[in-house]
C-alpha cells in the first residue's frame, strides 16, 4: 500500500476542485429541474372536447390520447417525426396537416371573396388572400374552463379530408418510406391517427396565451400559416455566440495560467498487474458487441436504400417483413446496445485493475450478467419485430415496440435492463472495494463509482410517461436518456476508465488523472445539463427554456475545443514510455480518433444544428444524423472499439496478437475512412440540400417524398454506398475477425497469469 507522502500527495490536491464540480452539478440539475416542473404547466392541452363552428363534436381527448398510441403501436415515430422527432424515411406528420389545413383555409377565403380557386387567381388576389390565412389559424379557439376546442370551418373540412390522405399513405410501400403494405386499414384508427396529428398541428400554429407565439414557438416553418422563427430564436441565437466565443476565452486562460491541467506531468513506476480468468470472461461481451456493431451497420445500410428506392429491394419484398420503420428502429437499438456493452465489459475488466483483487466467484457473476442482457438484447429486438408486424396487438407497449425513438423496446424489457445495469454495478463495487482503502486510489474508486451508478440511476426516465403522456412530457424525459445519460454521464465514466488506465500505465501521475477528472466533470455539465433543453426548442417548451438551452448548449462546444487544444500534450504523454504505448498503440489511437470527431461532430456539427435560428429551419433534416453519425459512432463508438482492442490486447498471448494487430489496423483506418465519406458524400451535403429547402419553401415540402425521393436527394443518398462498403468491409468486418480470432485463441490454450509489463 501506498504510504507517508504519496497518501498525503493525494490529499493536496485543491478541495476547490471538489466544491467546483458539486456547484456545476446543483446548479446545472436546479435548472434542469425547474425546466421539468415547468414542462408539465407548459405543455399544449388536450382538449377533452374538439367542436365545430355549429358544435358539432368532430374528435375528443380520448381520441387525441389513442391515436398517439397508435402512432406509437405502429411504429411510425421511426418513418415520420413530430413537431422535428422522428424518423426521416416519411413526413413530419403535424407540418403536413398544418400545410394542408393552411391550404384549405386559403382555397375557402379565395371561394368567398373571389368565387374562385386559389391557384386561380392573379398574384395580387393570390397574396391578398394569403395574407388572410394566418390570422385565422393562429387565433386560439380554446377554451380552458370547458376544456373544449372550436375549429373554424376549415379545420374541420381537413380533419375529414385527412383521413382519406393517411389511408392512401399507408396502403404501398413507395409512397411512405418502406413501411409494411396496408399497414393501417381500420377507419376508426385511422381517425384517431388523424385526430392526433391534428392537435399536434393545431399546438404548432395556434398562439399560445399571452404570448405572440405558437407553443412551439412557430415551428415547423410554413409561411402560408405564417410559422415564421421568433425573435428569441435570433436574439438567443446570437447571444449563444457569445457565450461560445467567452466561455471558450476562460478556458484558454485557465489552460494559459495554469499549466498543470490537461495531459500533463511526469509519470511514475508502473506498478503490476495480473489478467484474471474474470477479466477474460469480458472477452465474449466484446464479440456481442462487434456482432451488433455488424447488425448496425446492415440495418442501416437497408435504411438508406429505403430512402433511395423505398419501393423496391432488388426485387425482393422487404417492406413485408423488414419494413423500413423496423430496420431503423434496430438501428438506434444496435447502436444503443453494442456501445453500452463494450463500455459496461471495459468497466467489469478496469475495475479489478483498480481493485487489484479477483472478488470470490467474479467470473461466474460476469457469466450470468452476460446472459442477463443476451436475453435483454435478443428479446427485446425480437419483440419490436413482432410489434411493429401487429403480432402483439394487446401487450406491444410491454413486450413489443414502446415505440419512441430511441427507447422502443418494451417496457418490461427496459425494467430488466434497469435490473442488469443495477447488477452490473454491484460486480463493478466487489471488484472495486479494495480501492477504497489504498490512500493512494480511493479517490479513483469513488469516481468509478459514482459514474458507474450514475448509469443505471440516469436510465431510469425511461420508466416515468406510458403510451399516453403529453408529447411534450414524454420528449423532455426521453432526452434525459438521449442527452444526459449517453452523452453525459457515459461520457464522463469513459473520461473516469481513460484516466485511470493512463494512471496504471505509469503514463501521467496520480494528481494528474485526477485533475483531469474533475477539470472533464466541469467543462462536460457546465453546459451539458441545462443544454440538454436544445432538443426541446420546438417540443411545446416556452422560451425561457430557449434562452437558457441556447447559452449553454453553446458551453458544450467549450470542452471539445480544450480537448483539441490538448490534443497534442495527449500525444505526447502516450510516447512517455515506448514499451507500453507500443503494447497499447491501436487503443490510443482509437482515443486519439475520439478527440477529432468529438471536435468535428460533437463541436462543429453540434453547435451548427444547436443555435435556435439554425434548428428552427434544420431540425428533423439530414443534418441532424450527419452531426448523429460522427457524434454517436466517432465518439461513443470509438471509445467503445478503444476498449475493446485494450481488453482483447490483455486477453490474448503475444503471439496471437501479433497475427491479429495487422486486421486491427485495417479496421481503425476503414472505420475511420468509411465514417468520412458516409458524412462528405452524402450526409453533409444532403442535409445541407434539405435546409435550403426548407428556409425557401417550408418545412413540410422538404420533408415530403416528393423532394426526398427526387433525383438530386436520391443520388446523395446513393452516394452513402461508398462510405458504407468501405465502413462495413474495411472496417467492422476486421475488427469482428480480430475479436473473434481473439476469444476463440482462449479457448484453445488459455493464458497463463502473468505481470503485465510491456511486450
Amino acid at each position: 500500500m501506498l504510504m507517508g507522502t504519496e497518501a498525503k500527495a493525494v490529499e493536496n490536491l485543491s478541495p476547490r476542485w471538489r466544491w467546483a464540480v458539486i456547484l456545476t452539478m446543483v446548479l446545472g440539475f436546479s435548472v434542469l429541474g425547474l425546466l421539468m416542473v415547468k414542462t408539465y404547466t407548459n405543455a399544449p392541452p388536450v382538449p377533452e372536447q374538439v367542436i365545430d363552428t355549429a358544435g358539432r363534436p368532430l374528435f375528443s381527448g380520448n381520441d387525441i390520447r389513442a391515436g398517439q398510441q397508435i402512432f406509437l403501436k405502429y411504429g411510425l415515430m421511426n418513418n415520420g417525426s413530430i413537431w422535428g422527432h422522428g424518423g426521416y424515411l416519411g413526413p413530419d406528420f403535424s407540418a403536413s396537416y398544418l400545410h394542408a389545413w393552411a391550404v384549405t383555409t386559403a382555397q375557402e377565403r379565395a371561394r368567398a371573396r373571389f368565387g374562385m380557386a386559389h391557384d386561380a387567381l392573379a398574384p395580387a388576389d393570390r397574396a391578398a388572400v394569403d395574407g388572410e390565412v394566418p390570422p385565422l389559424l393562429r387565433y386560439n379557439r380554446y377554451d380552458p374552463a370547458a376544456a373544449t376546442l372550436t375549429l373554424p370551418s376549415a379545420g374541420a373540412e381537413t380533419f375529414h379530408a385527412q383521413q382519406k390522405r393517411w389511408a392512401d399513405y399507408f396502403a404501398h410501400p413507395e409512397g411512405n418510406g418502406g413501411l409494411a403494405p396496408g399497414l393501417i386499414t381500420d377507419k376508426g384508427e385511422l381517425r384517431q391517427l388523424t385526430a392526433f396529428f391534428a392537435w399536434a398541428a393545431w399546438a404548432s400554429v395556434a398562439e399560445r396565451p399571452g404570448t405572440s407565439h405558437s407553443y412551439t414557438n412557430n415551428f415547423p416553418h410554413d409561411p402560408l400559416a405564417g410559422n415564421r422563427p421568433t425573435s428569441a430564436a435570433l436574439i438567443w441565437s446570437a447571444i449563444s455566440f457569445i457565450a461560445l466565443l467567452g466561455g471558450t476565452a476562460l478556458a484558454l486562460l485557465a489552460f494559459g495560467r495554469f499549466n498543470y491541467l490537461g495531459w500533463h506531468g511526469a509519470p511514475e513506476p508502473m506498478g503490476k498487474w495480473a489478467i484474471s480468468d474474470a477479466q477474460r470472461a469480458t472477452l465474449k461481451y466484446m464479440g456481442v458487441a462487434v456482432l451488433l456493431l455488424l447488425g448496425q451497420v446492415f440495418f442501416g445500410a437497408a435504411i438508406a436504400h429505403y430512402r433511395a428506392d423505398p419501393g423496391d429491394f432488388y426485387g425482393f419484398d422487404l417492406a413485408s417483413w423488414f419494413p423500413s420503420n423496423l430496420m431503423r428502429t434496430w438501428h438506434l437499438q444496435a447502436a444503443i446496445f453494442w456501445i453500452a456493452t463494450s463500455f459496461v465489459a471495459g468497466a467489469l475488466f478496469v475495475s479489478e485493475l483498480l481493485g487489484g483483487e479477483t472478488p470470490p466467484r467474479q467470473r461466474l457473476a460476469i457469466h450470468l450478467l452476460f446472459g442477463a442482457f443476451a436475453i435483454v438484447i435478443v428479446g427485446s429486438m425480437l419483440g419490436e419485430w413482432a410489434g411493429i408486424l401487429q403480432w402483439l396487438p394487446r401487450s406491444w407497449f410491454w413486450f413489443g415496440n414502446q415505440g419512441w425513438e430511441y427507447l422502443e423496446l418494451g417496457r418490461f424489457w427496459q425494467i430488466l435492463l434497469v435490473v442488469g445495469l443495477c447488477l452490473w454495478f454491484a460486480l463493478l463495487w466487489r471488484a472495486v472495494a479494495p480501492a477504497l482503502r489504498h490512500p493512494g486510489h480511493r479517490a479513483f474508486a469513488r469516481f468509478f463509482l459514482l459514474a458507474g451508478v450514475a448509469i443505471p440511476m440516469f436510465y431510469l426516465p425511461a420508466l416515468f410517461f406510458g403510451s399516453d403522456t403529453n408529447f411534450t412530457i414524454v420528449d423532455a424525459w426521453r432526452f434525459w436518456i438521449i442527452h444526459l445519460w449517453v452523452e453525459g454521464f457515459f461520457e464522463f465514466f469513459v473520461t473516469v476508465i481513460v484516466s485511470i488506465l493512463f494512471y496504471k500505465m505509469a503514463l501521467v501521475h496520480r494528481l494528474t488523472a485526477l485533475r483531469t477528472i474533475y477539470l472533464d466533470a466541469i467543462l462536460y455539465f457546465g453546459g451539458g445539463l441545462i443544454g440538454t433543453g436544445h432538443h426541446w426548442y420546438w417540443t411545446g417548451q416556452t422560451e425561457a427554456n430557449m434562452a437558457l438551452s441556447a447559452v449553454f448548449s453553446a458551453l458544450e462546444v467549450v470542452p471539445l475545443t480544450m480537448i483539441t487544444l490538448d490534443a497534442w500534450s495527449f500525444v505526447r504523454t502516450t510516447r512517455g514510455n515506448d514499451s507500453i504505448v507500443e503494447r497499447h498503440r491501436w487503443t490510443f489511437y482509437f482515443i486519439m480518433a475520439v478527440g477529432f470527431w468529438n471536435f468535428l461532430g460533437a463541436g462543429v456539427f453540434g453547435f451548427l444544428i444547436n443555435t435556435p435560428i439554425v434548428s428552427y429551419y434544420e431540425v428533423g433534416t439530414i443534418l441532424t444524423p450527419n452531426h448523429g453519425h460522427a457524434a454517436l459512432m466517432g465518439v461513443f463508438g470509438m471509445l467503445g472499439i478503444g476498449l475493446m482492442v485494450f481488453v482483447l490486447r490483455e486477453s490474448v498471448q503475444n503471439t496471437v496478437w501479433r497475427r491479429i494487430s495487422p486486421l486491427i489496423a485495417i479496421a481503425f483506418w476503414g472505420l475511420n475512412t468509411g465514417l468520412a465519406l458516409m458524412i462528405l458524400l452524402s450526409l453533409l451535403p444532403g442535409g445541407l440540400l434539405q435546409l435550403h429547402a426548407v428556409i425557401e419553401n417550408g418545412y413540410w415540402y422538404a420533408r415530403e417524398l416528393s423532394f426526398t425521393g427526387a433525383r438530386l436527394p436520391r443520388l446523395l443518398e446513393w452516394l452513402r454506398m461508398p462510405g458504407d462498403l468501405v465502413f462495413m468491409f474495411a472496417g467492422v468486418l476486421p475488427l469482428a475477425v480480430a475479436i473473434a480470432w481473439g476469444y476463440v485463441s482462449l479457448w484453445r490454450r488459455p493464458v497463463p497469469q502473468r505481470a503485465a509489463s510491456p511486450a
